[in-house]
C-alpha cells in the first residue's frame, strides 16, 4: 500500500473520529429538565420578616429594545418592590432562563443598565451570609441624571454562582462534560439612594430576611449547590 494511500486512510480515520467526539461531547440534555423549571411566583414569597409587596409602587419597564433582548432570554421573570416599616423600598427582579448556552447567556446589570442610559460608577464583589450559606454578590451603583441605584445582583449558572463570563464558561463546560446544557438564574435587587454604602446595606439585609423565609429547596434554586457537581 502506497504512502500516500496509508496518509489519506489517516485522515479519514481521524475525521471520522473527530466527528464522533464532537457529537458525543455535545450536550443534549436541559439541566432544567432534570432539576426540574422554577416556579419564580412561590419561591419568592410576597411578604416576610417585616417586609411587604408595595402594591402601589409603579412598574418601571424596560425599553422595548431591552425587552425584546430578555425575552429571547429568559423563560420566568418576576419583578416586584418590598417596603418595610421604615419607609425602605427595594426592587427585586428574577430572571430564570432554561438555556444558559452560548447563544442566550444571561443579560447582566453592568449591560443592560447603560443600554438603558445609565452610568456604572462602582463595581466591586462581596459575599453576604443568606441563611447559613456564603453567596458570591457583585455590587455596582449606577447613576442617571439624579437618579442613583445601588445594585446586588448573582447570577446561578446551572449549580453554582457565577460572576464572570469565565466562571459562566468553566461551569458550562464542566456540566458540558457531562452531557448537560445549564439553567440561569439571575438575581438582581436595587433601591434609590445617593448613598451607595447605605444602600447596599439595606439590600443586605433585605436579602438575609427573604433567605430566612425560603424552603430548603428554594434556597438549593436561588443561591446555588453543588450536588450535580459531585
Amino acid at each position: 500500500m502506497s504512502t500516500t494511500r496509508i496518509r489519506a486512510m489517516l485522515v479519514s480515520v481521524a475525521m471520522v473520529a473527530t466527528a464522533a467526539l464532537a457529537h458525543w461531547a455535545t450536550p443534549s440534555t436541559h439541566l432544567s429538565d432534570v432539576l426540574g423549571k422554577p416556579d419564580l411566583e412561590k419561591i419568592f414569597p410576597q411578604e416576610f420578616a417585616g417586609w411587604r409587596v408595595d402594591v402601589r409602587a409603579a412598574m418601571v419597564l424596560p425599553s422595548p429594545q431591552t425587552q425584546a433582548i430578555l425575552d429571547s432570554i429568559y423563560n420566568q421573570t418576576l419583578t416586584r418592590t418590598y417596603i418595610n416599616a421604615a419607609g425602605d423600598r427595594i426592587m427585586l427582579s428574577v430572571a430564570y432562563g432554561g438555556d444558559q448556552s452560548d447563544a442566550t447567556r444571561a443579560h447582566l446589570p453592568e449591560v443592560c443598565y447603560p443600554a438603558q442610559g445609565f452610568q456604572i460608577t462602582a463595581n466591586s464583589t462581596s459575599q453576604l451570609d443568606l441563611a447559613g450559606r456564603t453567596v458570591s454578590t457583585r455590587l455596582l451603583m449606577s447613576r442617571l441624571g439624579q437618579r442613583h441605584e445601588p445594585i446586588t445582583y448573582w447570577l446561578v449558572v446551572g449549580d453554582r454562582v457565577t460572576l464572570s463570563r469565565t466562571d459562566q464558561k468553566l461551569t458550562q463546560f464542566r456540566l458540558g462534560l457531562k452531557g448537560l446544557i445549564p439553567d440561569g438564574l439571575l438575581v438582581r435587587v436595587s433601591s434609590i439612594d445617593n448613598d451607595m454604602d447605605r444602600g447596599h446595606r439595606v439590600q443586605a439585609q433585605f436579602l438575609a430576611d427573604m433567605a430566612g423565609a425560603f424552603s430548603e429547596s428554594a434556597r438549593d434554586r436561588v443561591f446555588g449547590n453543588l450536588m450535580t457537581a459531585r
